[in-house]
């Protein structure tokens, strides 16, 4: 009886020392899960919202929003620029929405980011005094944002800010300029962006 009682706590703390190193190992494995994506819960639930939204892959394609005195430019391209399916999607989704944004229709990035995104109320009330300009570049497209006020230059700046945030390592700042073979001409659109580039990612 007295070697059975010695052995009793022995046997608990073995039981004891296994289930804390399960619980270690489970532990780990959430936290690799966590760091293999690198996203928040809120930017993991966007990028499912978006999905729904935008007929663009997100992992194949990148945001790029720089903010300017006049307001904004969103560069959406491919990560691969002769990715033709994902350029044909994105540039499809962007023209329609530079036509619905002009109409102060933000439906999309509510639906996405919330109705409650920094700089959406005062740009669905102010879209009339914001133009939208859509345009193709090899590698995907853009929309250029630019207005005469102020608050809806802030605005502007504030919605960009909300996306980079939302979107995580789907988006960056500052313009990436059209990609150019060497020893291809330097036509002055393509000069501009590049000065535009180094001018706002400085």
């Amino acid at each position: 009886m007295k070697y059975s009682k010695r052995r009793l706590p022995t046997a608990c703390i073995t039981a004891t020392g296994i289930a804390a190193a399960l619980a270690a190992v489970l532990l780990i494995g959430v936290m690799e899960e966590d760091g293999d994506s690198g996203r928040t819960g809120r930017q993991e639930a966007v990028a499912e919202r978006g999905r729904t939204v935008m007929p663009f892959d997100l992992e194949q394609t990148t945001h790029h929003f720089t903010p300017t005195e006049a307001g904004g430019v969103q560069d959406v391209v491919a990560d691969q620029p002769d990715d033709a399916k994902q350029i044909n999607l994105l540039r499809t989704h962007l023209q329609q929405e530079a036509k619905a944004f002009g109409q102060g229709d933000f439906g999309d990035p509510a639906q996405i980011h919330g109705e409650t995104m920094p700089g959406l109320a005062e740009l669905e009330d102010g879209h009339e005094r914001v133009e939208v300009r859509y345009r193709e570049r090899s590698d995907g497209a853009t929309l250029t944002y630019t207005t005469d006020e102020p608050a809806l230059v802030d605005a502007l700046h504030d919605w960009f800010e909300a996306q980079l945030s939302d979107h995580g390592d789907h988006a960056e700042t500052g313009h990436r300029p059209t990609s150019r073979a060497p020893g291809q001409a330097v036509t002055a659109h393509t000069a501009r962006s590049e000065a535009d580039s180094r001018k706002w990612t400085a």
